[in-house]
């Protein structure tokens, strides 16, 4: 994995979707920032809880010495953030959204996002669209067997043409059950497209 301490505070933890280890990857990141001073990790948004510390909630998985962690939107559908909000009569503040996630704290700053890049937030609105407005630097994890030549471009693409600082790319092959010389191999070509890190993951 790159070097965590080289990496910039705030700092984005995003996927190419879901299940590829975004939560996984915030839980490392967090411990090996704390040799560092504090640690804050945000989550926005999650769907499929309803309370910060439902065990499944990601922050749940994050928590530990000398990290705090904080949730804003928790919704029960294991849906998109819209359509669960719809499912709860709310519509989700996303300009408070943004400023929450802005708030200074004390040490370093991860924030995780939820599901894929352009999971919709709103009507017309994905996460992408409203995150860059934020101008926070990012971490793509992304899986690492088949498909995930495809997926990591787009969403790299995506990312680099909006003016992101796109800081690394880490291929999950647990999230997968991909044997690591295939994701390895994926790793070498992904690093003939992209000029950022290609990592796999242990």
């Amino acid at each position: 994995m790159v070097n965590p301490a080289a990496l910039p505070s705030p700092l984005w933890i995003l996927g190419t979707g879901t299940g590829v280890g975004k939560t996984q990857v915030a839980r490392h990141m967090a411990r090996a920032w704390v040799g560092l001073g504090p640690v804050t990790y945000r989550k926005p948004f999650q769907t499929g809880v309803d309370r910060a510390d439902h065990p499944e909630a990601d922050a749940s998985a994050v928590i530990g010495p000398g990290i705090c962690v904080e949730s804003l939107v928790l919704l029960k559908a294991p849906l998109s953030p819209w359509a669960a909000a719809q499912g709860e009569g709310r519509i989700l503040d996303l300009p408070a959204a943004a400023a929450w996630c802005l708030r200074p704290a004390e040490g370093r700053v991860l924030l995780e996002g939820v599901g894929g890049l352009m999971v919709p937030l709103g009507p017309k609105l994905h996460f992408l669209a409203w995150a860059t407005d934020l101008q926070l630097p990012c971490v793509l994890v992304a899986l690492g067997g088949l498909g995930t030549l495809n997926h990591t471009l787009l969403s790299a693409e995506a990312l680099m043409l909006r003016g992101w600082r796109l800081e690394a790319v880490l291929l999950n092959p647990g999230a997968d059950g991909t044997a690591p010389e295939v994701a390895e191999s994926n790793a070498a070509l992904l690093r003939g497209f992209l000029p950022m890190p290609v990592t796999v993951l242990d």
